[in-house]
C-alpha cells in the first residue's frame, strides 16, 4: 500500500493537465478535432492512478479507461477524480454506451474536479448538473489551470462551438433550466425579425433568417423545440430574440432607475429582446450621464468610454447568468451619484462561490449556457468566461476601485464604483467615523490600484514607514483591507466596501 501523501488539490489539477498532454488524437477522416483529456484518480490511501484519452483504444475517453479499463474490478468508493473536460452527460454517446457521467455515479465517486466545461451547447454543463444531482460534490479547476487547458484545446473547443448538430435522444434527461422547454403559446411571428437579423449578421450565419436552414439552426442550439413536426420558440428563444419576452415570461427584462442628486429618480423598462438590451440600456445612460465618472481630467472621453464597456459587462452578466427559475425578480440597473449597481436573481452558480467573485479569480462555469453561447457570438460576451477579468481590467484602466460583489437574497449584487471618494461615501456610517482623512485617502488608493506593497502606500500617500503601517494596520482591523504574502512581499488589497 502506497505511503498516505497530503491531499493538495492544485497539485493533481497540475497532474491531470500533465497527462491531458499525452493524449493521442484520433484519425478521422472528417477532419473533427478529439479533446485532449486527463483523467487523475486519487483512492483513500493517497495512491494515485492516471488516464488521458486515446491511451489504451483509439478515442476512449479518459474517464472510461480509468474507471472500466484500470479499475473495472476495484472498489471505489471514497476516490476522488480530477478530469480536464467535464465529463459527458447521459445522451452524449450513442445507447447503449454509459456516458463517463453515469460510469462516476455507478463508481460511488462522490467529489470531482472538473476542468472546463464541455463547449458544446448541447452537452455544456449537463455533465456537471447530472453529478450534483447525484449527490457529487464537484469542483473546478482554478482559473489559470481553465485557460491553460483552453488553451491545448483551442481546435476542438473552435469546431464545438460552431458543432449545433441535434443532441441524440437522452437515456436520462439533464435540464438545467425549465427555459430549455417550449412556449406553447409562442409561434414564430412572436421572434423579432430585426434582432434575429442583428444576431444572424454579428454571429455571420449565412441562412437566410427565414429560411427552413435558418430555423433548424435555431432548433439546434436549443432556442427553439419541435412539437410534433413544427419548430416553436423555447424559452431561451423568447428571452433573446421575442418582441415581448415579459407577456410570456414576466421575469425577462431589465428595470433601470436612476437617483439623481437633488432626490428625485427616472426609471425605464427595457423588455424587448434580451440581445438588445445592454445596448439599449448604455445608451439610456450616454444620454443621461454624460459624465458617468465623478472625476476630471484630459481623457474623459476615453475614461468614459471604458467604463461604458465596464457597465456593459456587468448587465451582461446579470442577463446571462441570472437565475430565470425565480420568477418573481427581475435585473435592476441602479445608479446614484456614487454608484452603478446591477442586481441579478440567483446565487452563484455552483461551485462557484461568492468568495471567488470578490476575488475576482472565479473559474469559468456558466449557468445558461445557450444564453452565453448567443451573446458570445454576438461579440457582447467573453466566450467563455464570467467577464471577471475584462471588468478587472477596465476598472483598473480608469482609475476606480475594483467592483464590488454582495449576496442580497434574492440578488446577486455587483457595484460598480464612479469614484474613489464614492467607494468610501458607500462605507457605514459607524465605520466611517472610525476614519481619519489619511485612513480613508488610503483605503481609497488601495481601492484604485490594489494590490499595494506598503512601500508602493509610503511613495503613494507620502508616509514614513511608521505611520503606513499604522495606517494598514488600521484598516486590516477595520476590515477594509486584507494581507497577502509575508514581509517584504506582503501586499495589501481591498477586502469590502
Amino acid at each position: 500500500m502506497a505511503a498516505k501523501s497530503k491531499f493538495d488539490p492544485r497539485k493533481l489539477m497540475e497532474k491531470a493537465i500533465e497527462v491531458m498532454k499525452q493524449s493521442i488524437a484520433e484519425g478521422r477522416a472528417d477532419g473533427k478535432a478529439s479533446p485532449l483529456v486527463g483523467a487523475v484518480l486519487v483512492k483513500p490511501d493517497g495512491s494515485i492512478e492516471t488516464a488521458h484519452r486515446g491511451e489504451l483504444r483509439e478515442g476512449d475517453h479518459a474517464e472510461f479507461t480509468l474507471l472500466e479499463r484500470k479499475n473495472r474490478a476495484n472498489k471505489l468508493d471514497g476516490c476522488k477524480l480530477f478530469a480536464t473536460l467535464e465529463p459527458c452527460a447521459p445522451g452524449a454517446r450513442n445507447h447503449p454506451k454509459l456516458s463517463c457521467a453515469e460510469r462516476i455515479v455507478n463508481a460511488r465517486i462522490k467529489e470531482v474536479w472538473v476542468g472546463i466545461e464541455d463547449p458544446d451547447p448541447t452537452v455544456d454543463r449537463k455533465g456537471i448538473k447530472f453529478l450534483q444531482d447525484h449527490d457529487v460534490t464537484v469542483h473546478m479547476f482554478e482559473r489559470d489551470l481553465q485557460e491553460e487547458i483552453r488553451t491545448a484545446n483551442k481546435e476542438f473547443i473552435a469546431q464545438a462551438l460552431e458543432r449545433r448538430a441535434a443532441a441524440e435522444e437522452a437515456v436520462e434527461e439533464v435540464v438545467l433550466s425549465t427555459l430549455e422547454s417550449p412556449v406553447g403559446t409562442a409561434d414564430l411571428r412572436d421572434f423579432s425579425t430585426e434582432a434575429l437579423e442583428k444576431y444572424r449578421s454579428i454571429a455571420k450565419i449565412e441562412e437566410a433568417v427565414k429560411s427552413d436552414a435558418f430555423q433548424r439552426k435555431l432548433v439546434q442550439q436549443g432556442l427553439m423545440k419541435v412539437e410534433g413536426k413544427k419548430p416553436v420558440p423555447a424559452g431561451f428563444g423568447m428571452l433573446l430574440f421575442g418582441k415581448s419576452p415579459r407577456d410570456v415570461m414576466p421575469q425577462a427584462g431589465l428595470l433601470g432607475t436612476i437617483h439623481w442628486p437633488d432626490g428625485t429618480e427616472e426609471v425605464r423598462d427595457f423588455d424587448g429582446p434580451m440581445v438588445e438590451v445592454p445596448g439599449q440600456a448604455i445608451q439610456w445612460l450616454k444620454d443621461k450621464l454624460p459624465n458617468p465618472i465623478n472625476r476630471s481630467g484630459a481623457q474623459r472621453k476615453e475614461a468614459n468610454e471604458k467604463f461604458y464597456e465596464l457597465v456593459r459587462e456587468g448587465i451582461v452578466n446579470a442577463l446571462v447568468h441570472r437565475n430565470y427559475d425565480i420568477t418573481g425578480a427581475k435585473c435592476q440597473l441602479v445608479v446614484t451619484p456614487d454608484t452603478i449597481t446591477i442586481r441579478s436573481p440567483g446565487e452563484p452558480t455552483p461551485p462557484i462561490t461568492l468568495k471567488q467573485l470578490q476575488d475576482f479569480n472565479a473559474p469559468m462555469l456558466s449557468r445558461n449556457p445557450v444564453l452565453h453561447y448567443v451573446f458570445a457570438k454576438m461579440e457582447l460576451a467573453e466566450e467563455r468566461g464570467l467577464g471577471l477579468k475584462s471588468m478587472k481590467a477596465r476598472a483598473s484602466d480608469v482609475g476606480l476601485p475594483l467592483p464590488r460583489y454582495e449576496w442580497e437574497n434574492p440578488y446577486l449584487v455587483l457595484t460598480l464604483y464612479r469614484s474613489g471618494k464614492g467607494a468610501v461615501r458607500a462605507l457605514a456610517t459607524d465605520v466611517l467615523e472610525r476614519l481619519n482623512a489619511d485612513e480613508k485617502e488610503t483605503w481609497q488608493a488601495i481601492l484604485a490600484k490594489q494590490p499595494m506593497t506598503s512601500a508602493e502606500v509610503m511613495a503613494e500617500m507620502s508616509f514614513d514607514e511608521r505611520k503606513a503601517q499604522r495606517v494598514l494596520r488600521k484598516l486590516v482591523d477595520e476590515g477594509l483591507i486584507r494581507r497577502v504574502g509575508k514581509g517584504r512581499a506582503t501586499q495589501y488589497s481591498a477586502a469590502r466596501p
